[in-house]
């Protein structure tokens, strides 16, 4: 199958910026791994910094737009009711579990940028807009939880996944069949979850 130059430069940056981080790829060596010349990159990204946008974008666009059809849904069908947790949760995660058992390496690329403190940038230029919509749908499910509370909850939240998709279970006892994806994300689920319906534990209580 051919596979165009742009794809190929693309392919290759997420496979090596995943391995080695983002810093310490060179455009050189992206370049020679995809046998390709430093004027290719150059006619389809113009910088390193415009390359990982657009590689992060191309996985990233399609699990917005399922995050918000979801979302659309739930608020469609909870017109005058409270929205379930457990459904937006899915709502958010699911789409997430696909991309990871479709595309690996991107999920290896996102831990790199997590660890190399680049995951503000990231957010800020491609999960704002669906991350302000998830937060309008929780806070109907969860009226009753104060804000800074909520957004603390959902901090917690990113993290799991994070890790849930990222990392392999530290407990040797964890069965392969119950560590795919799918079963993560049911996990998952009804993890966050019940997070998010806690009581609210009194910051000055040490208890």
């Amino acid at each position: 199958m051919h596979v165009d130059t742009k794809q190929k430069i693309l392919d290759t940056a997420e496979r090596l910026f995943g391995e080695q981080g983002y810093d310490a790829t060179s455009l050189r060596q992206i370049i020679a791994a995809a046998n390709v010349n430093l004027a290719a990159v150059h006619y389809h990204f113009g910088s390193k910094e415009e390359l990982l946008d657009q590689l992060v974008m191309r996985r990233v666009g399609p699990v917005n737009e399922a995050r918000l059809a979801a979302l659309d849904r739930i608020d469609a069908d909870t017109v005058g009711k409270r929205p379930g947790v457990e459904k937006v949760m899915e709502a958010f995660l699911s789409p997430v579990s696909q991309i990871a058992i479709a595309h690996p390496t991107f999920v290896r690329l996102m831990g790199r940028l997590h660890a190399e403190g680049l995951m503000p940038g990231i957010r800020e230029r491609h999960f704002q807009g669906v991350a302000e919509r998830f937060l309008a749908t929780l806070r109907r499910a969860l009226p009753e939880l104060p804000e800074d509370e909520l957004l603390w909850r959902v901090h917690f939240m990113i993290g799991a996944m994070a890790h849930a998709l990222c990392g392999m279970p530290i407990f040797p006892g964890v069965s392969a069949a119950s560590a795919d994806f799918p079963a993560r994300l049911r996990r998952l689920v009804a993890f966050v979850s019940a997070g998010f319906r806690a009581p609210v534990v009194p910051i000055g209580d040490k208890s």
